[in-house]
C-alpha cells in the first residue's frame, strides 16, 4: 500500500512562518494559526516542508488504504492561503454562505487573504469539518 508523502515533522512551525517573506501573508499564517490553535486546543506542527497541521486523526478508506492526517491545517501558497479542512468540501455538513471571496477544491480552500472572508464564518466551518471528520474516524 502507497504511504503518504506529507508526514508530520520535527521542524519548527515559527521558524516556518518568519521565513515568510510577504508581510501580509505572513500576518493572515500567523492569525490562521491563532485560529486553528484556538479551535483545536492543539499545537501546530509542520507537515512536509510547508504545512501547518492542528491535531490528529488515523483513517482507513473502503480501499484499504489508510494514514495519519491532521484535523485541520494551512499553507501558504504563491497563489493563496490554502486551509486544508477534510476530505470531501461538497458535504452537507459544511455552509459556506457569507464567507466572503474564496475558492475550493475537493478538499481545500484557497483564500488570498483573511480579510476577504468573514472570520466568524470560517471558524465556523473549520469547527464543523474537524466535527465532521471526528464523526466519521471515531
Amino acid at each position: 500500500m502507497k504511504e503518504n508523502k506529507t508526514k508530520q515533522t520535527n521542524e519548527n512551525v515559527e521558524w516556518f512562518l518568519s521565513s515568510i517573506e510577504e508581510d501580509q501573508k505572513r500576518e493572515d499564517c500567523q492569525h490562521l494559526l491563532d485560529i486553528m490553535q484556538e479551535i483545536t486546543q492543539q499545537p501546530p506542527k509542520m507537515w512536509g516542508t510547508s504545512i501547518v497541521g492542528f491535531g490528529e486523526y488515523h483513517y482507513k478508506y473502503k480501499t484499504g488504504r489508510e494514514g495519519d492526517w491532521f484535523l485541520t491545517g494551512f499553507a501558504p501558497r504563491k497563489q493563496a492561503l490554502t486551509l486544508y479542512l477534510m476530505c470531501d468540501l461538497s458535504h452537507d455538513g459544511l455552509d459556506f454562505e457569507g464567507l466572503g471571496k474564496y475558492k475550493k477544491g475537493k478538499g481545500c480552500l484557497y483564500i488570498k487573504r483573511l480579510s476577504d472572508v468573514n472570520l466568524n464564518v470560517l471558524k465556523r466551518i473549520i469547527k464543523d469539518s474537524i466535527k465532521i471528520i471526528e464523526e466519521k474516524y471515531s
